[in-house]
């Protein structure tokens, strides 16, 4: 888990705090008047008639005390003077001067209870902030958090066929797209983006390349962890002193992921087709982002929905298809792309979820329950 720093209120949204706070004031601070109306005192019945002896208004209290018969002019918002046991609504008031006679009873006592939404010490938890939960923390008066500091994520594109967009390609080369999709979505959960300059397939490109890695909290290669002659990261990293986790999974798509540590870093080694290093981003690298950030159950979290169509046997390997959900009457429906080629972005682009087919998992007719993964 990474360290914390202290900022502003104003830029903690989506941050994640790293422990429980506690207000400092009650809210509302004193019983305020949940309506425009009068304050009074006692049950008021229709018929009942009272002097208005002054005025209360959002950020100006009445100073005096409401004895039998009187009765003040009152503002939503504003504190409800001593003496007064309900507000009663404007509508239900006709007003002849300094006389008022209740008309309509109605209902409630339309006064809000000092600490009736939280008090003094009471808990907020160390979790995502949302932008409703700023303006809780604003009311507990708290004008500074201590939030995770955000992961430093560097990502670094591999091969000598990239370039980067708006450079002059060759006729054998193609543009790099990856890192651009993974920057987006660790930023999204909060990290801190480095993508870093492409680095070619050679060992001192590679060696100056993770050179630019120092400090980050998690490194991700693009590309090269395959067993080509030409895949050099894995080596190189080793020369480096990468400390290797795993190598290869069984899943479609996203096989040659490679897993370490590297200079006290986190390190993954995603392949270089578009689809399969995203999908692994979804997988891996994201709730990797979200341990760091302290997320106790950083997932990813499988969701149901029904087979619209029906689907064949699965592989030795775990296939995440890229897949369209449509409205059911109870879960959604979900339908695999008829097109599952990892190099293919623009599928990847229309599809709104992964559908999960466990390796070695037989056909499957539509109507029957799945899991699957938003995207």
């Amino acid at each position: 888990t990474v360290g914390t720093e202290t900022v502003p209120l104003r830029r903690a949204s989506g941050r994640v705090l790293a422990a429980p706070v506690a207000a400092r004031r009650d809210q509302p601070p004193f019983a305020a008047s949940a309506m425009d109306g009068y304050a009074v005192p006692g049950a008021a019945p229709v018929g009942a008639a009272f002097a208005v002896i002054g005025e209360a208004g959002a950020g100006h209290a009445f100073a005096g005390r409401i004895g039998p018969g009187e009765a003040v002019r009152i503002f939503t918002g504003a504190p409800v003077p001593a003496g007064a046991d309900r507000v009663v609504i404007q509508e239900n008031i006709a007003r002849d001067g300094d006389r008022i006679t209740v008309t309509d009873q109605g209902e409630g006592l339309n006064i809000r209870a000092a600490g009736q939404d939280f008090r003094i010490g009471d808990s907020f938890p160390a979790r995502r902030l949302r932008p409703a939960d700023l303006a809780l923390l604003a009311a507990m008066n708290l004008p500074e958090l201590t939030v995770r500091r955000r992961p430093v994520v560097a990502i670094l594109a591999t091969g000598d066929e990239l370039v980067l967009p708006g450079e002059d390609a060759r006729p054998d080369q193609i543009v790099a797209s990856n890192g651009f999709a993974i920057a987006a979505m660790v930023e999204a959960e909060g990290a801190e983006a480095r993508l870093l300059p492409v680095a070619r397939d050679n060992v001192p490109s590679l060696q100056s390349a993770f050179a630019l890695t120092e400090g980050a909290d998690l490194v991700i290669t693009i590309g090269g962890a395959s067993v080509g002659d030409h895949d050099l990261v894995g080596p190189v990293a080793r020369e480096l002193g990468m400390e290797a986790a795993f190598w290869k999974i069984a899943m479609r798509p996203g096989k040659p992921l490679m897993a370490g540590r590297m200079h006290g870093a986190a390190m993954l080694g995603l392949p270089g087709n578009p689809v399969s290093s995203i999908v692994c981003t979804h997988l891996f690298v994201l709730p990797m982002v979200r341990r760091l950030l302290g997320e106790a159950e950083p997932g990813p979290h499988h969701l149901r929905a029904v087979l619209g169509v029906d689907v064949g046997p699965t592989a030795p390997r775990t296939h995440y298809m890229r897949a369209r959900l449509t409205r059911g009457p109870g879960l959604p429906r979900i339908a695999p792309c008829d097109n599952q080629d990892s190099a293919l972005l623009r599928l990847l682009t229309e599809a709104d979820a992964l559908l999960v087919r466990p390796r070695g998992d037989g056909p499957r007719q539509a109507g029957e329950e799945v899991d699957f993964l938003p995207i």
